[in-house]
Protein backbone atom coordinates (compact mmCIF):
# COMPACT_ATOMS: atom_id res chain seq x y z
CA UNK A 1 0.00 0.00 0.00
CA UNK A 2 1.44 3.37 -1.14
CA UNK A 3 -0.38 6.98 0.41
CA UNK A 4 -0.49 10.02 -1.93
CA UNK A 5 -1.18 13.24 -0.53
CA UNK A 6 -2.87 15.38 -3.28
CA UNK A 7 -1.19 18.74 -3.50
CA UNK A 8 -2.24 22.31 -5.25
CA UNK A 9 -1.90 21.13 -8.74
CA UNK A 10 -5.33 17.77 -8.25
CA UNK A 11 -7.28 20.53 -6.43
CA UNK A 12 -10.74 20.25 -8.12
CA UNK A 13 -9.21 17.67 -10.55
CA UNK A 14 -10.80 13.83 -11.70
CA UNK A 15 -9.41 10.74 -9.77
CA UNK A 16 -8.23 9.02 -12.67
CA UNK A 17 -6.11 11.71 -14.16
CA UNK A 18 -4.06 11.47 -10.72
CA UNK A 19 -3.88 7.91 -10.71
CA UNK A 20 -2.56 8.02 -14.69
CA UNK A 21 0.15 9.76 -13.06
CA UNK A 22 0.84 8.10 -10.16
CA UNK A 23 0.79 4.64 -11.82
CA UNK A 24 2.10 4.71 -15.04
CA UNK A 25 2.62 1.53 -15.99
CA UNK A 26 -1.16 0.88 -15.59
CA UNK A 27 -3.38 1.29 -18.61
CA UNK A 28 -7.17 3.27 -18.40
CA UNK A 29 -8.90 -0.27 -18.27
CA UNK A 30 -6.27 -1.36 -15.25
CA UNK A 31 -6.84 1.68 -13.38
CA UNK A 32 -10.77 0.76 -14.00
CA UNK A 33 -10.33 -2.22 -12.56
CA UNK A 34 -8.41 -0.75 -9.51
CA UNK A 35 -11.39 1.29 -8.57
CA UNK A 36 -14.00 -1.38 -9.21
CA UNK A 37 -12.15 -3.47 -6.80
CA UNK A 38 -11.79 -1.03 -4.16
CA UNK A 39 -8.07 -0.75 -4.48
CA UNK A 40 -8.11 3.07 -4.35
CA UNK A 41 -9.21 4.90 -1.31
CA UNK A 42 -9.79 8.75 -0.69
CA UNK A 43 -9.61 10.15 2.75
CA UNK A 44 -10.62 6.16 3.76
CA UNK A 45 -13.51 6.78 1.07
CA UNK A 46 -13.44 4.33 -1.83
CA UNK A 47 -12.35 6.01 -4.90
CA UNK A 48 -14.67 6.36 -8.56
CA UNK A 49 -13.83 7.26 -11.85
CA UNK A 50 -16.22 10.45 -10.85
CA UNK A 51 -14.15 11.44 -7.76
CA UNK A 52 -13.07 14.89 -8.00
CA UNK A 53 -9.90 15.64 -5.41
CA UNK A 54 -8.96 18.36 -3.42
CA UNK A 55 -5.73 19.73 -2.05
CA UNK A 56 -5.09 17.75 0.90
CA UNK A 57 -6.70 15.21 0.50
CA UNK A 58 -5.22 11.27 1.41
CA UNK A 59 -5.31 8.70 -1.60
CA UNK A 60 -3.97 5.42 -0.57
CA UNK A 61 -3.26 3.08 -3.40
CA UNK A 62 -3.89 -0.74 -2.83
CA UNK A 63 -1.88 -2.15 -5.82
CA UNK A 64 1.84 -3.63 -6.48
CA UNK A 65 4.81 -2.07 -6.26
CA UNK A 66 5.25 -2.60 -10.07
CA UNK A 67 2.45 -0.37 -11.54
CA UNK A 68 4.28 2.66 -9.83
CA UNK A 69 7.37 2.63 -12.35
CA UNK A 70 7.02 3.74 -15.95
CA UNK A 71 8.07 0.87 -18.34
CA UNK A 72 11.57 2.28 -19.41
CA UNK A 73 11.45 2.28 -22.98
CA UNK A 74 14.36 4.63 -25.15
CA UNK A 75 12.42 7.91 -26.71
CA UNK A 76 14.03 7.61 -30.34
CA UNK A 77 13.61 11.00 -30.75
CA UNK A 78 14.33 12.70 -27.39
CA UNK A 79 17.46 10.39 -26.55
CA UNK A 80 18.98 11.09 -29.62
CA UNK A 81 19.14 14.96 -29.51
CA UNK A 82 22.14 16.61 -27.72
CA UNK A 83 20.89 19.26 -25.53
CA UNK A 84 22.47 22.31 -25.99
CA UNK A 85 21.52 24.69 -22.81
CA UNK A 86 22.84 27.26 -20.87
CA UNK A 87 21.08 26.76 -17.36
CA UNK A 88 21.15 29.62 -15.38
CA UNK A 89 19.11 28.35 -12.59
CA UNK A 90 17.04 24.74 -11.88
CA UNK A 91 15.13 23.11 -9.14
CA UNK A 92 12.75 20.43 -8.91
CA UNK A 93 10.02 22.79 -10.07
CA UNK A 94 11.70 25.10 -12.96
CA UNK A 95 14.52 25.49 -15.26
CA UNK A 96 16.04 29.46 -16.28
CA UNK A 97 17.17 28.93 -19.57
CA UNK A 98 20.00 31.35 -21.71
CA UNK A 99 18.60 31.45 -24.81
CA UNK A 100 21.08 32.34 -27.45
CA UNK A 101 19.59 34.54 -30.51
CA UNK A 102 19.17 32.88 -33.44
CA UNK A 103 16.86 30.38 -31.48
CA UNK A 104 13.42 29.43 -32.07
CA UNK A 105 11.71 29.15 -28.64
CA UNK A 106 9.06 26.43 -29.84
CA UNK A 107 8.96 23.68 -32.79
CA UNK A 108 7.46 24.72 -35.45
CA UNK A 109 6.97 23.82 -38.76
CA UNK A 110 10.04 24.23 -40.63
CA UNK A 111 11.86 22.89 -37.33
CA UNK A 112 11.22 20.38 -34.71
CA UNK A 113 14.91 19.80 -33.41
CA UNK A 114 16.98 22.87 -32.54
CA UNK A 115 14.32 24.69 -30.54
CA UNK A 116 14.93 25.67 -26.94
CA UNK A 117 11.88 23.63 -25.85
CA UNK A 118 13.28 20.12 -27.61
CA UNK A 119 16.61 21.03 -25.81
CA UNK A 120 15.24 21.13 -22.69
CA UNK A 121 12.53 18.42 -22.77
CA UNK A 122 15.60 16.14 -24.37
CA UNK A 123 17.75 17.14 -21.24
CA UNK A 124 15.23 16.40 -18.70
CA UNK A 125 14.42 12.82 -20.34
CA UNK A 126 18.01 11.67 -20.78
CA UNK A 127 18.22 12.94 -16.80
CA UNK A 128 15.85 10.65 -16.14
CA UNK A 129 13.27 13.23 -15.00
CA UNK A 130 10.92 13.47 -17.82
CA UNK A 131 8.85 10.52 -19.97
CA UNK A 132 7.30 11.69 -23.04
CA UNK A 133 4.44 9.20 -22.86
CA UNK A 134 0.59 9.74 -23.41
CA UNK A 135 -1.42 11.51 -20.74
CA UNK A 136 2.26 12.72 -19.15
CA UNK A 137 3.06 16.90 -18.15
CA UNK A 138 5.35 18.09 -20.91
CA UNK A 139 8.07 20.71 -19.62
CA UNK A 140 6.48 23.84 -21.46
CA UNK A 141 7.85 27.43 -21.34
CA UNK A 142 6.09 29.84 -19.14
CA UNK A 143 7.62 32.90 -21.04
CA UNK A 144 8.94 33.67 -24.73
CA UNK A 145 11.36 35.89 -26.71
CA UNK A 146 11.66 36.51 -30.26
CA UNK A 147 14.41 34.29 -32.30
CA UNK A 148 17.06 36.51 -32.86
CA UNK A 149 16.87 38.20 -29.22
CA UNK A 150 18.59 36.38 -26.33
CA UNK A 151 18.24 35.55 -22.73
CA UNK A 152 16.29 34.23 -20.11
CA UNK A 153 13.41 32.14 -21.11
CA UNK A 154 11.68 30.22 -18.04
CA UNK A 155 10.53 26.20 -18.03
CA UNK A 156 8.02 24.69 -15.96
CA UNK A 157 9.13 21.60 -14.72
CA UNK A 158 5.44 20.06 -14.02
CA UNK A 159 1.92 21.30 -13.87
CA UNK A 160 1.85 23.38 -10.61
CA UNK A 161 4.84 25.22 -11.83
CA UNK A 162 3.36 26.29 -14.95
CA UNK A 163 0.35 27.94 -13.12
CA UNK A 164 2.15 29.24 -10.62
CA UNK A 165 4.56 31.24 -12.38
CA UNK A 166 2.14 32.38 -14.94
CA UNK A 167 0.09 33.67 -11.81
CA UNK A 168 3.26 35.92 -11.19
CA UNK A 169 4.24 36.87 -14.44
CA UNK A 170 0.62 38.36 -14.73
CA UNK A 171 0.67 40.00 -11.13
CA UNK A 172 4.04 41.62 -12.01
CA UNK A 173 5.84 39.83 -9.60
CA UNK A 174 8.02 38.79 -11.86
CA UNK A 175 10.67 42.07 -13.19
CA UNK A 176 11.92 41.60 -16.56
CA UNK A 177 15.03 43.68 -17.33
CA UNK A 178 16.87 43.90 -21.11
CA UNK A 179 19.16 45.48 -22.41
CA UNK A 180 19.29 47.05 -26.00
CA UNK A 181 21.38 49.04 -28.15
CA UNK A 182 19.82 51.79 -29.89
CA UNK A 183 21.00 53.77 -33.08
CA UNK A 184 21.38 57.72 -31.95
CA UNK A 185 21.88 59.45 -29.09
CA UNK A 186 18.88 59.50 -26.53
CA UNK A 187 17.56 63.04 -25.59
CA UNK A 188 17.17 62.03 -21.76
CA UNK A 189 19.23 59.75 -19.72
CA UNK A 190 16.04 57.89 -18.36
CA UNK A 191 12.95 58.24 -18.96
CA UNK A 192 9.21 56.28 -19.58
CA UNK A 193 8.08 54.97 -22.54
CA UNK A 194 4.48 55.00 -23.02
CA UNK A 195 2.50 54.05 -26.01
CA UNK A 196 -0.25 52.27 -26.97
CA UNK A 197 0.31 49.05 -29.54
CA UNK A 198 -1.97 47.31 -32.18
CA UNK A 199 -1.22 44.31 -33.62
CA UNK A 200 -3.16 42.91 -36.14
CA UNK A 201 -3.50 39.35 -36.90
CA UNK A 202 -2.23 39.17 -40.31
CA UNK A 203 0.65 41.60 -39.11
CA UNK A 204 4.02 40.94 -38.47
CA UNK A 205 4.48 44.43 -37.18
CA UNK A 206 3.00 46.37 -34.17
CA UNK A 207 1.97 49.80 -34.91
CA UNK A 208 2.83 52.08 -32.17
CA UNK A 209 0.09 54.42 -31.46
CA UNK A 210 0.07 57.85 -28.96
CA UNK A 211 -3.69 57.79 -28.01
CA UNK A 212 -6.25 54.87 -26.90
CA UNK A 213 -7.53 53.25 -30.12
CA UNK A 214 -9.89 50.43 -30.45
CA UNK A 215 -7.93 46.89 -30.04
CA UNK A 216 -4.60 48.57 -29.27
CA UNK A 217 -2.78 47.67 -25.50
CA UNK A 218 -0.92 49.71 -23.56
CA UNK A 219 2.70 49.38 -23.50
CA UNK A 220 4.94 50.85 -21.00
CA UNK A 221 8.83 50.97 -20.92
CA UNK A 222 10.97 52.20 -18.45
CA UNK A 223 14.74 53.35 -19.62
CA UNK A 224 18.43 54.22 -18.89
CA UNK A 225 20.80 54.73 -20.86
CA UNK A 226 23.83 53.46 -19.33
CA UNK A 227 26.58 54.18 -21.96
CA UNK A 228 27.08 56.03 -25.75
CA UNK A 229 29.64 54.72 -28.18
CA UNK A 230 29.94 55.41 -31.80
CA UNK A 231 26.48 56.63 -32.57
CA UNK A 232 25.23 54.13 -30.03
CA UNK A 233 23.09 53.80 -27.10
CA UNK A 234 23.38 51.38 -24.35
CA UNK A 235 19.80 51.13 -22.68
CA UNK A 236 19.05 48.92 -19.69
CA UNK A 237 14.98 48.73 -19.93
CA UNK A 238 12.42 47.38 -17.27
CA UNK A 239 9.02 46.15 -18.60
CA UNK A 240 6.23 47.73 -16.72
CA UNK A 241 3.89 45.65 -19.55
CA UNK A 242 4.61 42.76 -21.56
CA UNK A 243 3.44 43.45 -25.06
CA UNK A 244 4.41 42.07 -28.94
CA UNK A 245 7.96 43.68 -29.69
CA UNK A 246 7.16 46.39 -27.16
CA UNK A 247 10.97 47.71 -26.77
CA UNK A 248 11.83 47.03 -30.46
CA UNK A 249 8.68 49.09 -31.93
CA UNK A 250 8.63 51.92 -29.19
CA UNK A 251 12.36 53.06 -29.22
CA UNK A 252 11.37 52.35 -33.25
CA UNK A 253 8.52 54.85 -32.83
CA UNK A 254 10.55 57.72 -31.10
CA UNK A 255 13.41 57.79 -33.77
CA UNK A 256 15.77 55.43 -31.94
CA UNK A 257 15.35 51.38 -33.49
CA UNK A 258 17.58 48.87 -32.27
CA UNK A 259 20.77 48.12 -33.88
CA UNK A 260 20.35 45.21 -36.43
CA UNK A 261 16.81 45.60 -36.00
CA UNK A 262 15.56 45.70 -40.18
CA UNK A 263 11.84 45.23 -38.99
CA UNK A 264 11.42 48.47 -37.35
CA UNK A 265 14.09 50.22 -38.90
CA UNK A 266 15.63 49.73 -41.78
CA UNK A 267 19.13 47.79 -43.45
CA UNK A 268 20.50 51.79 -44.80
CA UNK A 269 20.81 52.51 -40.94
CA UNK A 270 22.72 49.84 -40.01
CA UNK A 271 25.48 50.01 -42.45
CA UNK A 272 28.23 51.31 -40.80
CA UNK A 273 28.17 48.38 -38.78
CA UNK A 274 28.68 45.86 -40.59
CA UNK A 275 27.00 42.84 -40.55
CA UNK A 276 24.44 42.38 -37.66
CA UNK A 277 22.78 39.66 -36.87
CA UNK A 278 19.01 39.94 -35.79
CA UNK A 279 18.26 42.57 -33.06
CA UNK A 280 20.46 43.80 -29.71
CA UNK A 281 18.19 43.05 -27.79
CA UNK A 282 18.43 40.79 -24.39
CA UNK A 283 16.28 39.83 -22.22
CA UNK A 284 19.46 39.70 -19.44
CA UNK A 285 17.68 39.73 -16.09
CA UNK A 286 14.48 38.16 -13.60
CA UNK A 287 14.08 39.62 -10.48
CA UNK A 288 11.65 37.69 -8.19
CA UNK A 289 9.12 39.55 -6.00
CA UNK A 290 6.56 37.71 -4.66
CA UNK A 291 3.56 39.68 -2.86
CA UNK A 292 1.40 36.53 -3.14
CA UNK A 293 1.69 32.86 -1.79
CA UNK A 294 4.21 31.16 -4.18
CA UNK A 295 3.47 27.37 -3.59
CA UNK A 296 6.37 25.16 -4.83
CA UNK A 297 7.99 28.66 -6.01
CA UNK A 298 8.95 30.07 -2.72
CA UNK A 299 12.35 29.27 -3.27
CA UNK A 300 12.66 31.62 -6.17
CA UNK A 301 11.40 34.69 -4.39
CA UNK A 302 13.57 37.93 -3.59
CA UNK A 303 16.19 35.87 -6.37
CA UNK A 304 18.19 38.05 -9.35
CA UNK A 305 18.91 35.43 -11.85
CA UNK A 306 21.36 37.26 -14.74
CA UNK A 307 22.74 36.02 -17.75
CA UNK A 308 26.75 35.75 -18.03
CA UNK A 309 27.20 37.28 -20.98
CA UNK A 310 25.83 39.82 -23.97
CA UNK A 311 27.58 39.37 -27.17
CA UNK A 312 26.42 42.56 -28.89
CA UNK A 313 27.37 44.69 -25.07
CA UNK A 314 30.68 42.64 -25.71
CA UNK A 315 30.97 44.01 -28.97
CA UNK A 316 29.91 47.17 -28.91
CA UNK A 317 30.58 48.68 -25.66
CA UNK A 318 33.89 46.80 -24.57
CA UNK A 319 34.69 48.95 -21.53
CA UNK A 320 31.09 48.61 -19.95
CA UNK A 321 31.03 45.50 -17.19
CA UNK A 322 27.81 44.16 -16.17
CA UNK A 323 27.99 43.03 -13.04
CA UNK A 324 26.63 40.21 -11.22
CA UNK A 325 24.13 40.34 -8.55
CA UNK A 326 25.46 38.50 -5.18
CA UNK A 327 22.63 36.03 -5.30
CA UNK A 328 23.16 35.22 -9.26
CA UNK A 329 22.68 31.68 -9.87
CA UNK A 330 25.12 30.46 -12.06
Amino acid sequence: MKTIIADAAWDGRRLTRFLQKALPAASMGQIARFLRLGRVKVDGRRGHEDTVLGKGQRIDLYVEDEWFAAPQREDPFYSKIRPKLTILYEDAHVMLLDKRPGLICHPDEGEKVHTLLTYAQAYLYQKGEWQPQAGSFAPALCNRIDRFTGGIVILAKDEEALRAMDAKIRGREVEKYYLCAVLGRMKYPEGTLRHYLLKEPNQKKTTVLRSPQPGAKEAVTYYRAVDERDGLTLCECLLGTGRTHQIRAQFAAIGHPLLGDTQYGSAKQNERYGRVSGQALCAYRLIFRFETDAGCLSGLDGLTVQVRDVPFVRTYFPDVVIPQPDNAKE
